[in-house]
């Protein structure tokens, strides 16, 4: 068990049965009154924000967490199945970790997963931006580049994304994976 002035912005931590990670860490020292930290944390099972005072002699239990990278192989019902690039090993990793940007990454990517205790896949981070290809979408009138108007582009991995006008089926096109927005395109 750690105490509370161990932590540091980042560790991951069991609150109330529930992974938390620390998003915030303040010591603070109120005046005549006896100092505390403030600390900021978030659910990893349901992106909650928590927030609570604690002493600084109380004891919190610091877990033991492990990121690395691994590629993603194919998804497999509700499970995405990832490869160790160094061992080789396949794990299965829930697609609810990844959230809404399981829609916009395709085989081959590389994805940062947390573990903790090296058994049990707490986090996945998908990559910030990814390439993909527009499999349809409706076609381009030369001259349209001026406005910021958008319209409806189906990518290969099957989303359905807003692109802007000069945009045409069988362009590769760069996107953001946490909204699905549209960044640039690629030659």
């Amino acid at each position: 068990m750690a105490t509370i002035s161990d932590l540091s912005k980042g560790n991951y931590i069991r609150y109330n049965g529930e992974i938390m990670q620390v998003e915030e860490l303040q010591h603070r020292t109120p005046g005549n009154l006896r100092a505390f930290y403030q600390i900021k944390m978030r659910n990893l099972r349901n992106g909650k924000l928590a927030e609570n005072r604690f002493r600084p002699g109380d004891s919190v239990d610091l877990l033991r967490v492990e990121t690395k990278n691994y590629q993603y192989l194919y998804n497999d019902g509700s499970s995405l199945v990832c490869m160790d690039n160094e061992t080789f090993d396949q794990v299965y990793v829930d697609k609810a970790l990844l959230g809404d940007s399981v829609k916009y990454i395709k085989e081959g990517v590389s994805l940062m997963i947390a573990f903790e205790n090296g058994t049990t896949a707490i986090t996945a981070e998908a990559p910030q931006q990814v390439i993909v290809n527009v499999t349809y979408t409706e076609p381009g009138v030369q001259g349209d580049t001026a406005t910021r108007t958008l319209k409806a582009a189906t990518i290969d991995t099957g989303a359905e994304i807003r692109v802007p006008l000069f945009i045409n089926t069988g362009d590769n096109i760069k996107i953001d994976t946490q909204t699905g927005a549209y960044i640039e395109r690629v030659k």
